[in-house]
């Protein structure tokens, strides 16, 4: 099977729903329904975070990051971080689990690079699009940061089937990009249960057009990406990695009216965004 056939092999079974996930994503799916219950409160969403000790620690710890924690008071309690967060921004940190736990099968090193890539710039959309959000689009942070972790998930559930299929990745990043990346993510966004509104905003991310200055979800998205130092490993090569950043940096402080410009919101808000890179990405 060569390399476009495969794509489309794996889209199409996307596309009908038929996907193959790790047994530790099917349990975290399972605990990220039961947050999306309108019944889930507090205490009950406390409990089932206790349950998982990787998913405790890593609630604290973004409890006590830098965009959560502006008071500056410490806590080391789950139930205390819950509070501080709330079950939405636990979905994140949930998110954050399933998508990394999709490559969590990969044995390959060349695709585990590929993965732990994906992942670092996985974080820095993320973090960035909780910040943006809230400076300067001022739509949701907390569907922000979920949309920026989610928006590569169909490039790790492409990872984590890659060595089924020889030579996937050898081709030309364009072709993931075009027979690939939108079916198959759509495929395992649909799979996930991820919101209307958090998808639509992906698929922004997949046109690559967005309003200048950013208004709306997808422009947040769109702007997180386009300023994260990381490329994805999969849609980008190091000529486009390139151009690209070097169209960010001289685009940057044009695309805030106002008296505040998007650099000088962003330098002020870097502890922020490293904070939550830092826990995001350990």
């Amino acid at each position: 099977m060569n390399r476009l056939d495969a794509f489309k092999s794996i889209a199409a079974s996307a596309g009908r729903g038929e996907l193959t996930f790790p047994a530790n994503v099917n349990a975290s799916l399972k605990l990220q329904q039961a947050l999306a219950d309108p019944d889930c409160h507090i205490e009950a969403a406390a409990k089932l975070v206790q349950a998982d000790p990787l998913l405790a620690a890593r609630t604290v710890a973004i409890a006590n990051s830098a965009a959560f924690n502006r008071s500056g008071n410490e806590i080391t309690s789950v139930r205390n971080a819950v509070q501080r967060l709330g079950v939405r921004t636990l979905q994140s940190v949930v998110a954050s689990l399933i998508v990394r736990q999709l490559g969590s099968t990969i044995t390959d090193p060349v695709l585990q690079a590929k993965a732990a890539q994906l992942w670092e710039h996985t974080a820095h959309v993320a973090a960035l699009s909780q910040v943006i959000a809230r400076r300067v689009t001022k739509v949701d942070a907390d569907t922000a940061l979920f949309a920026g972790i989610m928006h590569e998930v169909g490039g790790f559930y492409l990872l984590s089937r890659a060595a089924e299929f020889p030579g996937l990745l050898d081709g030309e990043p364009q072709e993931w990009v075009e027979h690939g990346e939108q079916a198959i993510g759509q495929g395992v966004l649909a799979k996930l249960k991820v919101p209307e509104a958090v998808m639509g905003a992906i698929a922004s991310l997949w046109e690559g057009l967005r309003a200048i200055p950013p208004e709306s979800l997808g422009d947040t998205l769109l702007l997180a990406n386009d300023l994260a130092p990381v490329a994805s490993p999969l849609n980008e090569s190091p000529a486009a990695v390139a151009v690209r950043n070097a169209r960010a940096a001289r685009g940057i402080d044009c695309l805030i009216g106002g008296q505040e410009t998007l650099s000088s919101i962003l330098a002020d808000a870097d502890e922020e965004v490293q904070s939550l890179l830092h826990v995001l990405v350990h």
